[in-house]
């Protein structure tokens, strides 16, 4: 959620879901941007394909034969969907199958079969802004002055 709410992007959550969305679970999780967050629940996986009709899927797999950089993201009239299965067992073969050319792996050592679902999450939706020049992001932080950094370390030394 956190992710999302950073980026603008939208969560879209298929049942059934390994959490609950229940104010009091999500509040215990440390996820304050619950009311910052554009999300969606599905019922189900056809009822996700059947309510985006219009966009373009790509599967986060550790049995993708192609890296997740190798795909074209750069366009902004294009609704991109990046979905990702369990942790524990990933996404199902028989939704794969239809969409094989679309399949993709973070490329990473032997040393683990998969990389968690929030770091995932963050690479491909940081790799899809970065190929789209980041829209509507800060590359200032927001909050602070420019120049935060020089003024502390002057403000500092002053003391």
């Amino acid at each position: 959620m956190r992710t999302c709410v950073a980026t603008n992007s939208k969560l879209h959550l298929i049942k059934p879901l390994g959490f609950s969305l229940d104010e009091k679970y999500i509040r215990r999780s440390g996820v304050n941007y619950i009311d910052k967050c554009k999300y969606e629940v599905y019922e189900n996986i056809d009822d996700f394909f059947a309510r985006n009709k219009d966009g373009e899927f790509y599967f986060l797999t550790r049995y993708g034969h192609k890296p997740h950089t190798s795909f074209d993201y750069s366009d902004t009239t294009k609704n991109i969907y990046f979905v990702f299965g369990k942790e524990s067992t990933g996404i199902p073969p028989k939704i794969l199958a239809p969409y094989i050319d679309r399949c993709m792996r973070i490329p990473m050592s032997d040393n683990v079969r998969a990389l968690n679902l929030s770091n995932t999450v963050a690479i491909m939706v940081y790799e899809a802004l970065r190929q789209q020049n980041y829209p509507n992001l800060f590359f200032e932080e927001p909050h602070k002055s420019k120049n935060f950094i020089e003024e502390s370390v002057k403000e500092e030394s002053a003391n």
